[in-house]
């Protein structure tokens, strides 16, 4: 649900960069799929807690002797305000994957980069042409066609969808303050600053929901976290193996994932609609995505 941002490349190797998005992809998707099953037990703030707080660990480890620099950021402030989005993310997806299917939740975040599109206007001051706005226009109509209010949905279908929007709008927002932020510290950086945000924030509010898990919980408490703090290092190897243009696109692969393990463990599978929905909202985000690359002077 998070984008590390572009780093820099020694030498461009299109396979490797192919196979950490790949790797990347199944690490978030596996971290959705626990963190729904987890949620059928235990509360929110304890589920969303368990994935940050797991998650510093591994940042802490990825750091290593570099810690005392890592922490170092150069744009404090920004990278605050992108860690409370990040969290406030993963808080609102949460509470609305635990109402709908798997692949369906995975489907509508796949609006965040379409709504950086939109949200790139005011915030960075691009400029986006009517091509574009036929790929957001065609975008919205694949997420119309996911939620269908017109059919009249069960309400808690309907309230999960409206969750998991608001997810996808705060995760485009905090993917633009990673375009921002990575003009100023290491992806490394905004790891370790995301992942200890989001532990403090949640561990203040924890003791009024806390509930001691089995043991067996435990293990999947710490996958979570392990798997969103090796994630998004795998994703950062993959932006320096390869350009952003090659590997972004295979970030859609992860729908495969979520209708394969939604199948597998929560005996739910895509409808027609979510497909022909998924259809639309991915081809134009690989649409928009072309057209930003031709734009770009990097590219």
């Amino acid at each position: 649900m998070s984008v590390a941002g572009d780093t820099v490349r020694q030498h461009d190797d299109h396979a490797a960069g192919i196979l950490w998005m790949l790797a990347t992809v199944f690490c978030f998707i596996s971290l959705d799929t626990l963190m729904k099953e987890l949620l059928e037990t235990y509360s929110l703030l304890q589920v969303t807690w368990a994935r940050f707080f797991f998650a510093t660990i591994v940042a802490i480890v990825a750091a290593g002797s570099n810690l005392p620099t890592i922490v170092r950021s150069k744009a404090p402030t920004m990278q605050l305000s992108r860690s409370l989005l990040l969290a406030l993310t993963t808080g609102v997806f949460n509470a609305g994957v635990r109402l709908v299917p798997l692949a369906t939740a995975t489907t509508i975040m796949f609006l965040s980069p379409i709504l950086v599109t939109v949200l790139s206007i005011p915030l960075l001051k691009e400029h986006v042409g009517p091509r574009r706005w036929i790929g957001v226009l065609i975008g919205f109509l694949g997420a119309l066609i996911v939620v269908r209010p017109w059919e009249g949905h069960a309400g808690l279908f309907l309230s999960g969808a409206g969750l998991l929007l608001v997810a996808a709008l705060l995760n485009a927002n905090y993917q633009i303050f990673t375009r921002k932020v990575r003009l100023y510290d290491e992806p490394l950086t905004s790891l370790f600053y995301t992942a200890v945000v989001g532990a403090v924030v949640t561990t203040l509010f924890l003791p009024w929901h806390w509930q001691w898990p089995t043991a067996f919980d435990w293990l999947l408490m710490v996958g979570a976290g392990l798997l969103g703090g090796v994630g998004h290092l795998f994703l950062i190897q993959a932006f320096r193996r390869a350009p952003a243009s090659v590997v972004a696109p295979f970030s859609y692969v992860s729908l495969i994932w979520a209708a394969l393990f939604g199948w597998l463990i929560f005996s739910e599978w895509p409808d027609a609609g979510t497909w022909l929905g998924a259809a639309l909202i991915i081809g134009s985000g690989l649409y928009i995505y072309h057209r930003e690359r031709q734009h770009s002077p990097r590219n």
